[in-house]
């Protein structure tokens, strides 16, 4: 999972920006609302068939998404209420960038895509819920497949290449719904694996 290999990688290069958001005034609280919206709005021009442009401007949500975490963290100021609103607003994004896409393949009358964009939603619903529920149990709850970085990844590139020309939707789709539901698998197995008989 990139979320899990990449994070002390990553800080190298998010850590810095986050201190210059931080410098602004900017709280965690105002850049988790504005990658929330960004993504709302990515997800509708993507409903509309703009998706070159909607999965631009859901990346740059979700890279929002990335920072707020950090800003909290280099600011002293991560909480439970930021941790809860953090969580909620990544399913939040998650839901209306597949409920767009949707949408959109449902006006070319891709039922098949359709069925499969649901498929994906759930898988990628609940591998958190996993996580959070083996958490809940004293087990360490991360790991698999596929999590949320490469489930954003595959979908706004297939999207956007989509938009530009470039046949990759169905891949992606198909990429998204497989991987997800590889990663409830693995952590479904790996918690009752580690839970008391």
């Amino acid at each position: 999972m990139l979320d899990v290999r990449a994070r002390q990688k990553m800080s190298r290069v998010v850590d810095p920006v986050a201190r210059l958001i931080a410098r602004t005034g900017a709280t965690p609280t105002m850049v988790t609302i504005t990658g929330l919206t960004l993504s709302i709005a990515g997800s509708v021009l993507i409903a509309g068939g703009r998706l070159a442009v909607g999965a631009v401007i859901l990346g740059v949500g979700a890279a929002l998404d990335i920072l707020d975490g950090v800003l909290a963290r280099v600011t002293g100021t991560e909480s439970t209420r930021g941790a809860l609103l953090d969580s909620f607003t990544d399913r939040v994004g998650e839901v209306a960038m597949w409920t767009g896409l949707a949408f959109y393949l449902g006006g070319r009358a891709e039922a098949a895509l359709v069925t499969l964009s649901i498929v994906a939603v759930c898988g990628s619903l609940l591998t958190p819920y996993l996580r959070a529920k083996a958490e809940a149990l004293g087990i360490e709850g991360k790991g698999g497949l596929m999590g949320r970085a490469e489930r954003l990844l595959v979908f706004g590139l297939g999207v956007g290449l989509e938009g530009v020309g470039l046949p990759t939707l169905e891949a992606a789709v198909w990429i998204v719904a497989v991987g997800a539901w590889v990663t409830v698998i693995q952590r479904f197995v790996r918690t009752w694996r580690r839970l008391p008989a």
